[in-house]
């Protein structure tokens, strides 16, 4: 008997596998998915005797996954997502059903500033060149595992994210945009911007920038944290503090907050996309990287229009 047949997956058992993580259960994925509690439990049992792991601890509060589960989910979640590529691009090249140029879902994780101020414009470039591409975009901090964490478990096709620093998921492939200067934002007419407290957010976090700040001895530790930059910027505004923040963060920023230039040696970050090896070549996601790349080289030129900095540079305050 050909052992390959014994040990494959079906996509139906890893559609179960998918929605029994997801749902955290058998009974609610086996819900999601119109099917009896004991087909799913059939079916995961199944799966774990073919892949030789236990891949769900089961409990009184339901199922989750093991080590070997976040894993096999993960890869399954891939899987089913080339299988729609898969369907999607032959319709295209044989010009069934009336296809014209890329079509189908398109599922980009982006941290906040990115789906605030960058996608708006590419995403009404991609939608005007190709009507039948739907972009899903979820915005994710970008902290821990952040965005590119949600590319390797399956859930995004593309991810917006930074790129220093942080080593990426294994199996995924990455390339820059543009380099994205920090700037000092305080109070807009305050006298000594540098004597106030620094107001923070986890997700302002990178190897570059604390390097930056260790050679700084101005900047004080935090003494307010907030949870995203809208809320540092409110706090900044309000007088309550002076942050460091990349220029995108700063763009549409009120007229309460004065953006001043912290000189040539101002710490900056590489924002670049995040994608796997094998989407990287499907149709949807080259079509949005195109866009991204159009978009991204306009700056810094358009980071500059959009954020107010004054020419001088920040000086002892």
């Amino acid at each position: 008997m050909d052992r390959t047949t014994d040990t494959d997956l079906a996509p139906h058992e890893l559609r179960i596998l998918v929605a029994v993580a997801d749902t955290g259960g058998f009974s609610a994925g086996a819900e999601t998915l119109g099917l009896t509690q004991s087909a799913v439990s059939h079916s995961v049992r199944g799966s774990e005797r073919k892949i030789g792991a236990v891949l769900f601890a089961r409990g009184r509060s339901g199922a989750k996954p093991t080590p070997a589960g976040e894993k096999a989910v993960a890869h399954a979640r891939r899987v089913l997502r080339m299988l729609d590529v898969l369907v999607a691009e032959a319709r295209e090249a044989s010009g069934s059903e009336g296809t014209r140029g890329p079509e189908g879902p398109l599922r980009v994780a982006a941290f906040r500033s990115t789906a605030l101020h960058l996608m708006p414009p590419v995403l009404q470039r991609l939608r005007a060149r190709y009507p039948g591409i739907e972009p899903q975009v979820r915005i994710v901090r970008e902290i821990g595992r952040g965005t590119a964490g949600e590319v390797a478990d399956g859930r995004s096709d593309l991810a917006l994210a930074t790129l220093d620093g942080e080593r990426l998921p294994a199996g995924l492939v990455a390339s820059g945009l543009f380099e994205e200067s920090y700037f000092l934002a305080h109070p807009a007419g305050h006298p000594a911007p540098r004597s106030l407290p620094l107001v923070d957010w986890a997700e302002n976090c990178g190897s570059y920038t604390r390097t930056w700040w260790g050679t700084q001895d101005w900047i004080p530790s935090a003494t307010i944290e907030a949870e995203d930059d809208g809320a540092v910027l409110s706090l900044v505004g309000g007088g309550h503090g002076m942050a460091i923040m990349p220029a995108l963060s700063l763009v549409g920023a009120p007229d309460s907050v004065e953006i001043t230039d912290l000189g040539p040696e101002r710490p900056t970050r590489r924002v670049g996309y995040v994608t796997t090896p094998e989407l990287a070549g499907s149709a949807v996601v080259r079509a949005l990287v195109r866009e991204l790349r159009a978009s991204s080289a306009q700056n810094p030129a358009w980071l500059r229009a959009h954020t107010r900095v004054p020419a001088a540079s920040l000086s002892a305050g």
